[in-house]
């Protein structure tokens, strides 16, 4: 039978204090055992579990957001809704959207779970776009910077930066 290592420390992985592991726990114990450092360690974990597992997180997330707009069955006692009336449409939850539309109308249009999943796949898409433009960044600020103050358009139509006008009357 293996010998127990009592006695021995080591460092916390957080506060890097030294302290003495819990015999119960032994090497599996990785911090000095203060609420703070416990946290701390949780975080870590969660963080790189996440990672690791991104699209997991993401399908249960999407999941719990479809879950939310399902439409509510009724059972076989309650009475069926008047059918001459429409059912009244599952609210979209509150977020703010990667889209600039009336959601309300496009919710009549194509029904709320659809509208969740079109803009869970403009966020996603969103996001790629900006991973790939942030690391050119630096290049197109350098490339900017080099351009003549005439060569600038300012974008709101009233001419360049340089105080070249491109309207006569100006």
């Amino acid at each position: 039978m293996e010998q127990k290592r009592s006695g021995i420390k080591r460092p916390c992985r957080i506060c890097k204090k030294w302290f003495s592991p819990d015999p119960r726990l032994g090497d599996r114990q990785k911090t000095c055992g203060t609420p703070a450092c416990q946290r701390q360690w949780h975080i870590r974990k969660c963080a790189e579990w996440n990672l690791k597992n991104r699209f997991v997180a993401r399908e249960s997330y999407l999941r719990g957001r479809l879950e939310l707009l399902a439409p509510v069955s009724h059972s076989p006692s309650s009475p069926p809704p008047n059918p001459v009336s429409p059912p009244p449409l599952n609210p979209i939850p509150k977020r703010v959207s990667p889209l600039d539309y009336p959601p309300k109308v496009v919710q009549e249009v194509i029904g709320a779970q659809q509208l969740v999943i079109i803009e869970y796949i403009v966020r996603l898409l969103v996001r790629r776009v900006q991973e790939v433009i942030k690391p050119q960044l630096p290049g197109i600020q350098a490339d900017f910077g080099l351009l003549p103050p005439d060569q600038i358009i300012r974008g709101d139509g009233l001419g360049s930066a340089g105080g070249v006008s491109f309207y006569p009357d100006a």
